[in-house]
């Protein structure tokens, strides 16, 4: 029988994992902004030379967080001098080996790849929070379910965009489904807008969205600030 005690703890278990990810996200975005800030100078805009060092950035946090099948930074397209970049985001290929993000970025086309209205660069931008985004099908890097962490940067005070790292929902399954087993029951790990996340049965689908809530059915909130997810379980 579970107890009130293996809920708790088992939320705890989960909560400590996310904000693990969280910490390591925004450490990523405060090394960005710092490299902005010293090759930038007194630009007021995004250059290439202002990009030095970038790239070595998001691979040490690739090598370093193995649980990472991505990461990177979005910018604020205004704040970038036309012909550079808008976005220097990377991603493990099944090789093993690293693949820069190329999208379509021409107004009107059927692929035109319009980030900045996407929640992962729109809620952190107007929230000014790490938020996480997910999960969702990344069908222009991994085509798999992931789940994205990003954080707004700032420099001199001016927001220049987002940087982050994306989760498969497969890698996430071997690491917090041995909590998740704690409960014998049907039990899941949610987003702020109800969509499973990862379940330990059959009953909670990823990307499944709980639409209406059976009387034995019960929520306890994961101590993880911005985030809103909660830990579901059945009686």
């Amino acid at each position: 029988m579970t107890t009130d005690k293996d809920v708790e703890n088992v939320a705890q278990a989960l909560a400590a994992w996310i904000s693990g990810i969280s910490t390591e996200a925004k450490k990523l975005t405060e090394n960005v902004a710092s490299l902005l800030e010293q090759n930038l100078a007194d630009k007021s805009k995004i250059d290439k030379a202002a990009l030095l060092g970038l790239e070595g950035i998001i691979w040490e946090f690739l090598e370093k967080n193995s649980y990472a099948v991505g990461a990177g930074t979005f910018f604020d397209a205004g704040s970038v001098e036309e012909g550079v970049s808008v976005f220097e985001w990377w991603f493990r290929r099944d090789s093993g080996a690293l693949k820069k993000l190329d999208a379509d970025r021409t107004p009107g086309s059927n692929r035109y790849y319009d980030y900045e209205k996407l929640p992962f660069f729109s809620a952190a931008a107007s929230t000014g929070e790490l938020t996480l985004w997910g999960p969702y099908v990344d069908h222009l890097g991994v085509d798999e379910y992931i789940m994205s962490f990003t954080a707004p940067f700032f420099v001199h005070g001016r927001f220049l965009g987002v940087s982050g790292c994306d989760l498969r929902i497969k890698d996430l399954e071997p690491l917090i489904m041995p909590d998740l087993r704690v409960i014998p029951m049907d039990a899941a790990l949610i987003n702020a807008d109800d969509r499973v996340i990862l379940g330990n049965s059959g009953t909670y689908l990823v990307g499944e969205r709980i639409k209406a809530w059976a009387p034995n059915q019960h929520r306890v909130a994961l101590d993880v600030p911005h985030m809103g997810l909660s830990l579901i379980y059945s009686t």
